[in-house]
Protein backbone atom coordinates (compact mmCIF):
# COMPACT_ATOMS: atom_id res chain seq x y z
CA UNK A 1 0.00 0.00 0.00
CA UNK A 2 1.11 3.95 -0.77
CA UNK A 3 0.42 6.76 0.55
CA UNK A 4 0.38 8.13 -2.73
CA UNK A 5 -2.91 7.98 -4.61
CA UNK A 6 -4.12 5.75 -7.76
CA UNK A 7 -5.20 7.68 -10.72
CA UNK A 8 -7.87 6.08 -12.53
CA UNK A 9 -9.73 8.05 -15.34
CA UNK A 10 -13.02 7.60 -16.31
CA UNK A 11 -13.41 5.73 -13.15
CA UNK A 12 -16.72 7.05 -12.54
CA UNK A 13 -18.74 3.75 -13.50
CA UNK A 14 -18.39 0.30 -14.95
CA UNK A 15 -14.88 -0.77 -15.25
CA UNK A 16 -13.09 1.87 -13.60
CA UNK A 17 -15.42 2.31 -10.52
CA UNK A 18 -15.33 -1.29 -9.78
CA UNK A 19 -11.25 -1.04 -9.84
CA UNK A 20 -11.61 2.11 -7.94
CA UNK A 21 -13.47 0.26 -5.02
CA UNK A 22 -11.35 -2.42 -4.92
CA UNK A 23 -8.04 -0.37 -5.08
CA UNK A 24 -9.66 1.42 -1.63
CA UNK A 25 -10.87 -1.85 0.00
CA UNK A 26 -7.25 -3.04 -0.57
CA UNK A 27 -6.41 0.37 1.45
CA UNK A 28 -5.10 2.62 -2.07
CA UNK A 29 -5.86 6.55 -1.98
CA UNK A 30 -7.32 6.83 -4.85
CA UNK A 31 -8.65 9.63 -7.65
CA UNK A 32 -10.84 9.49 -10.53
CA UNK A 33 -11.60 11.70 -13.36
CA UNK A 34 -15.31 11.82 -14.86
CA UNK A 35 -17.12 13.20 -17.65
CA UNK A 36 -20.93 13.53 -16.09
CA UNK A 37 -22.35 13.92 -12.80
CA UNK A 38 -23.55 10.53 -11.72
CA UNK A 39 -25.55 9.20 -8.45
CA UNK A 40 -22.84 6.55 -8.06
CA UNK A 41 -20.31 9.15 -7.73
CA UNK A 42 -21.40 10.32 -4.26
CA UNK A 43 -21.49 7.08 -2.63
CA UNK A 44 -17.43 6.88 -4.36
CA UNK A 45 -17.11 9.94 -2.50
CA UNK A 46 -18.39 8.59 0.79
CA UNK A 47 -15.50 5.89 0.22
CA UNK A 48 -13.20 8.40 0.02
CA UNK A 49 -12.19 8.54 -3.02
CA UNK A 50 -11.73 11.72 -4.84
CA UNK A 51 -13.69 12.71 -7.94
CA UNK A 52 -12.30 15.35 -10.60
CA UNK A 53 -14.36 15.95 -13.22
CA UNK A 54 -12.62 15.72 -16.61
CA UNK A 55 -13.66 16.80 -20.02
CA UNK A 56 -10.93 14.95 -22.62
CA UNK A 57 -12.55 16.19 -25.91
CA UNK A 58 -10.53 19.37 -26.29
CA UNK A 59 -6.63 19.82 -25.61
CA UNK A 60 -7.87 22.29 -23.25
CA UNK A 61 -9.97 20.57 -21.27
CA UNK A 62 -6.97 17.86 -20.65
CA UNK A 63 -4.83 20.81 -19.66
CA UNK A 64 -7.22 21.60 -17.26
CA UNK A 65 -7.88 18.31 -15.65
CA UNK A 66 -4.14 18.17 -15.20
CA UNK A 67 -3.71 21.40 -13.43
CA UNK A 68 -6.42 20.43 -11.03
CA UNK A 69 -5.43 17.53 -10.42
CA UNK A 70 -1.45 18.78 -9.38
CA UNK A 71 -3.35 21.08 -6.99
CA UNK A 72 -5.13 17.88 -5.74
CA UNK A 73 -1.84 15.83 -4.89
CA UNK A 74 1.47 16.09 -5.37
CA UNK A 75 2.76 12.26 -5.98
CA UNK A 76 0.43 9.49 -7.54
CA UNK A 77 1.34 5.56 -7.20
CA UNK A 78 -0.12 4.95 -10.09
CA UNK A 79 -2.32 6.77 -13.60
CA UNK A 80 -4.76 4.10 -15.14
CA UNK A 81 -6.14 5.82 -18.65
CA UNK A 82 -9.24 4.17 -18.88
CA UNK A 83 -11.31 7.27 -19.78
CA UNK A 84 -12.90 5.70 -23.22
CA UNK A 85 -16.15 6.37 -25.70
CA UNK A 86 -17.22 3.63 -27.61
CA UNK A 87 -18.88 5.14 -30.41
CA UNK A 88 -19.64 4.24 -33.42
CA UNK A 89 -18.78 5.59 -36.91
CA UNK A 90 -20.39 8.43 -38.50
CA UNK A 91 -20.56 8.57 -42.20
CA UNK A 92 -21.69 12.44 -42.27
CA UNK A 93 -20.04 15.72 -42.16
CA UNK A 94 -19.22 15.04 -38.71
CA UNK A 95 -17.19 12.12 -39.03
CA UNK A 96 -13.82 13.80 -39.15
CA UNK A 97 -15.20 15.80 -35.90
CA UNK A 98 -16.32 12.40 -34.30
CA UNK A 99 -12.38 10.90 -35.59
CA UNK A 100 -10.58 13.88 -33.88
CA UNK A 101 -12.47 12.91 -30.53
CA UNK A 102 -11.63 9.78 -30.33
CA UNK A 103 -8.33 10.60 -30.87
CA UNK A 104 -8.12 13.18 -27.76
CA UNK A 105 -10.02 11.20 -25.34
CA UNK A 106 -7.67 7.98 -26.00
CA UNK A 107 -4.37 8.96 -27.22
CA UNK A 108 -4.17 12.96 -26.65
CA UNK A 109 -5.37 12.55 -22.98
CA UNK A 110 -3.11 9.66 -22.04
CA UNK A 111 0.07 11.36 -23.99
CA UNK A 112 -0.39 14.58 -22.45
CA UNK A 113 -1.24 13.00 -19.02
CA UNK A 114 1.60 10.94 -19.14
CA UNK A 115 4.69 13.23 -19.91
CA UNK A 116 3.07 16.06 -17.82
CA UNK A 117 2.39 13.73 -14.77
CA UNK A 118 5.58 12.03 -14.53
CA UNK A 119 6.72 13.92 -11.78
CA UNK A 120 3.74 13.25 -10.03
CA UNK A 121 4.67 9.46 -10.37
CA UNK A 122 8.60 10.27 -9.45
CA UNK A 123 7.85 12.21 -6.03
CA UNK A 124 5.79 8.95 -5.11
CA UNK A 125 8.78 7.49 -3.36
CA UNK A 126 8.00 3.93 -4.01
CA UNK A 127 9.76 1.08 -5.45
CA UNK A 128 7.60 0.82 -8.24
CA UNK A 129 5.60 3.36 -10.24
CA UNK A 130 2.76 2.09 -13.20
CA UNK A 131 1.21 3.44 -15.79
CA UNK A 132 -1.34 1.06 -17.29
CA UNK A 133 -3.22 2.00 -20.82
CA UNK A 134 -6.63 0.25 -21.41
CA UNK A 135 -6.66 -0.65 -24.60
CA UNK A 136 -8.97 -3.11 -26.67
CA UNK A 137 -9.40 -6.70 -28.52
CA UNK A 138 -10.11 -4.51 -31.31
CA UNK A 139 -7.04 -2.84 -31.31
CA UNK A 140 -5.48 -5.65 -33.34
CA UNK A 141 -8.22 -7.32 -35.37
CA UNK A 142 -10.08 -3.99 -36.04
CA UNK A 143 -13.83 -3.14 -36.59
CA UNK A 144 -16.43 -2.91 -39.57
CA UNK A 145 -18.74 -0.46 -37.32
CA UNK A 146 -16.17 1.26 -34.97
CA UNK A 147 -12.92 2.23 -37.44
CA UNK A 148 -11.96 5.19 -35.50
CA UNK A 149 -12.82 3.91 -32.55
CA UNK A 150 -9.88 0.44 -33.38
CA UNK A 151 -7.66 2.72 -34.64
CA UNK A 152 -7.46 5.45 -32.13
CA UNK A 153 -7.23 2.28 -29.15
CA UNK A 154 -4.63 0.90 -31.21
CA UNK A 155 -2.83 4.38 -31.26
CA UNK A 156 -2.87 3.93 -27.33
CA UNK A 157 -1.27 0.45 -27.68
CA UNK A 158 1.41 2.23 -30.09
CA UNK A 159 2.00 4.70 -27.20
CA UNK A 160 2.52 1.94 -24.50
CA UNK A 161 6.07 0.40 -25.80
CA UNK A 162 7.28 3.96 -26.38
CA UNK A 163 6.53 5.72 -23.17
CA UNK A 164 7.44 2.28 -21.20
CA UNK A 165 10.89 2.71 -23.34
CA UNK A 166 10.76 6.35 -22.16
CA UNK A 167 10.34 6.26 -19.14
CA UNK A 168 11.90 2.68 -18.12
CA UNK A 169 13.11 1.93 -15.55
CA UNK A 170 12.05 4.45 -13.02
CA UNK A 171 7.95 3.55 -14.04
CA UNK A 172 6.51 0.47 -15.41
CA UNK A 173 3.71 1.31 -18.54
CA UNK A 174 1.70 -1.37 -19.66
CA UNK A 175 -1.52 -2.32 -21.25
CA UNK A 176 -4.73 -4.30 -21.00
CA UNK A 177 -6.80 -5.04 -23.72
CA UNK A 178 -10.17 -6.51 -23.09
CA UNK A 179 -12.79 -7.74 -25.33
CA UNK A 180 -16.71 -8.50 -23.88
CA UNK A 181 -16.54 -8.03 -19.57
CA UNK A 182 -19.63 -6.67 -19.25
CA UNK A 183 -23.23 -6.71 -21.08
CA UNK A 184 -25.04 -3.03 -20.88
CA UNK A 185 -28.04 -2.45 -19.69
CA UNK A 186 -30.22 -3.48 -22.45
CA UNK A 187 -28.98 -5.81 -23.28
CA UNK A 188 -31.07 -9.09 -24.20
CA UNK A 189 -30.27 -12.71 -23.64
CA UNK A 190 -30.32 -13.13 -27.71
CA UNK A 191 -27.37 -10.70 -27.41
CA UNK A 192 -25.53 -12.29 -24.93
CA UNK A 193 -25.39 -15.41 -25.80
CA UNK A 194 -23.94 -14.41 -29.61
CA UNK A 195 -21.06 -12.36 -27.96
CA UNK A 196 -20.16 -15.41 -25.65
CA UNK A 197 -20.20 -17.85 -28.91
CA UNK A 198 -17.11 -14.81 -29.59
CA UNK A 199 -14.78 -16.46 -27.33
CA UNK A 200 -13.34 -19.86 -26.94
CA UNK A 201 -14.14 -19.26 -22.59
CA UNK A 202 -17.76 -18.66 -23.65
CA UNK A 203 -18.72 -16.70 -21.01
CA UNK A 204 -19.25 -12.64 -19.63
CA UNK A 205 -16.35 -12.85 -16.76
CA UNK A 206 -17.28 -9.68 -15.21
CA UNK A 207 -15.07 -6.46 -14.09
CA UNK A 208 -13.14 -8.43 -11.32
CA UNK A 209 -11.17 -10.09 -13.91
CA UNK A 210 -9.59 -6.45 -15.09
CA UNK A 211 -9.39 -6.20 -11.51
CA UNK A 212 -7.22 -8.83 -11.41
CA UNK A 213 -5.53 -7.62 -14.38
CA UNK A 214 -4.62 -4.85 -13.20
CA UNK A 215 -3.59 -5.79 -9.92
CA UNK A 216 -1.25 -8.16 -11.76
CA UNK A 217 0.71 -4.92 -13.23
CA UNK A 218 0.93 -3.34 -10.18
CA UNK A 219 2.34 -6.14 -7.84
CA UNK A 220 4.97 -6.93 -10.74
CA UNK A 221 8.34 -5.21 -10.61
CA UNK A 222 9.51 -6.71 -13.92
CA UNK A 223 7.13 -6.95 -16.62
CA UNK A 224 6.99 -3.23 -18.53
CA UNK A 225 5.96 -2.61 -22.16
CA UNK A 226 3.32 -5.68 -22.78
CA UNK A 227 -0.16 -5.60 -23.98
CA UNK A 228 -2.11 -7.94 -21.62
CA UNK A 229 -4.80 -9.96 -23.02
CA UNK A 230 -8.38 -10.52 -21.46
CA UNK A 231 -10.42 -11.55 -24.32
CA UNK A 232 -11.48 -15.05 -23.05
CA UNK A 233 -9.69 -16.98 -26.12
CA UNK A 234 -11.37 -14.72 -28.34
CA UNK A 235 -8.22 -15.04 -30.68
CA UNK A 236 -8.98 -18.53 -30.67
CA UNK A 237 -12.29 -18.33 -32.36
Amino acid sequence: MSAAPILITGGGRRLGRHCAERLVDDGHPVIVSYRRERPELEAMRSRGIVTLPADFSSEAGILDFIARLKGETKSLRAIVHNASDWAPDSFGDDAGADFERLFRVHMLAPYLINLQCRELLEACGEPQRDIVHMTDYVARKGSKRHAAYAASKAGLENLTLSFAAMFAPEIQVNAIAPALIMLNQGDDAHYAERAKAKSAMGMVPGPGVIYQSLRYLLDNRYVTGITLPVDGGRHLR
